[in-house]
């Protein structure tokens, strides 16, 4: 039998922040410029800051272009997925042939890292929201939770974002994602908040770990500390952790969609349902035959069940 190619093009899945994504992975899976140690996605297999078009542009704008046909109505059709979207040395040409397709607005969530580069920063003047992550306030937390890619300078990345921050006109949301014991020390806490002060971001968003982490250690924040900490960093700042509740219809799910879907990020039942809008307990049925199957495996996690692709294999 042929070899299915893969997709680029996943969901609409549920976005704790964006409503229903489209989703967009430009990269091989765990291709990135960090390797964070709270990632669901398990360890960085590829760390690299070479920019390269790892994904054919006409494949991606081909997809995009099928599932609108399709009906897909999503709220942002977003670069996110398995690796870090602006190593797609073409990223910009991505965005300028979605434009041309729809006007559904296009959001990039990046860790940051590459926009010191003009390249890097002209490519995402196009989107309508960019979402570029800060989770330390120095270098020493810097290493420790994002062990980033040995060329890469703190201060460098910080100064990035405020460049791209200072020029760009549409919405930019900074997220900060907080650990228990480790970001949350008020010392540290209020090294991010001077810099989230200099960057000025339209929103601030804090985020815990929620889902099983690649390290044991990165530990989550409870809802009573993130909400003391949201105050801390000042009246642009909100919490977004949770889940959003099913809103789908009552069809069975097919064991393929699920596989898609976990491929990109674990999943509990419910949020499996509100990403390919099938009825919750018609999801568990079908978990459960998998599970016999071996299609895929389930990690338990603060009383909660979270399912990936058996040997989390891209």
């Amino acid at each position: 039998m042929k070899k299915r190619a893969p997709r680029h093009v996943f969901g609409p899945v549920p976005s704790r922040r964006l409503g229903r994504s489209l989703g967009i992975d430009v990269v091989p899976f765990k291709t990135c410029s960090y390797d964070c140690i709270y990632c669901q996605l398990g360890r960085t297999t590829c760390k690299t800051v070479t920019l390269s078009e790892y994904v054919p542009v006409d494949d991606v704008l081909s997809e995009v272009d099928s599932q609108l046909a399709a009906g897909t109505v999503p709220d942002y059709i977003t670069f996110s997925g398995s690796g870090e979207p602006t190593l797609h040395s073409k990223l910009a040409v991505l965005i300028d042939g979605i434009k041309r397709i729809t006007q559904i607005p296009i959001a990039v969530l990046t860790n940051g890292s590459l926009l010191w580069r003009e390249d890097v920063r002209e490519a995402l003047s196009r989107a309508d929201l960019v979402v570029p992550s800060l989770d330390a306030g120095d270098d020493r937390l810097f290493q420790y939770v994002n062990r980033p890619h040995p060329s890469l300078c703190f201060e460098q990345i910080v100064a990035g974002i405020q460049h791209f921050r200072a020029g760009f006109k549409n919405q930019l949301w900074l997220e900060v994602f907080l650990l228990g014991g480790v970001t949350t020390v008020t010392a540290d806490l209020q090294k991010i908040r001077n810099i989230v002060e200099q960057i000025r971001p339209d929103r601030v968003q804090l985020n815990t770990v929620a889902r099983p982490p690649s390290e044991p250690y990165a530990h989550p924040v409870s809802l009573a500390l993130l909400e003391s900490c949201a105050d801390f960093l000042g009246d642009r700042t909100e919490i977004i952790t949770g889940d959003q509740a099913w809103t789908g219809a009552g069809r069975s799910p097919r064991a393929d969609e699920i596989v898609e879907l976990l491929r990109r990020r674990p999943c509990t039942a419910e949020q499996i349902a509100h990403g390919i809008d099938a009825h919750p307990a018609e999801v568990v049925k079908r978990l459960e035959l998998m599970l016999k199957t071996g299609r895929v495996s389930i990690t338990r996690m603060k009383d909660r069940s979270f399912y990936t692709v058996a040997g989390n294999q891209p």
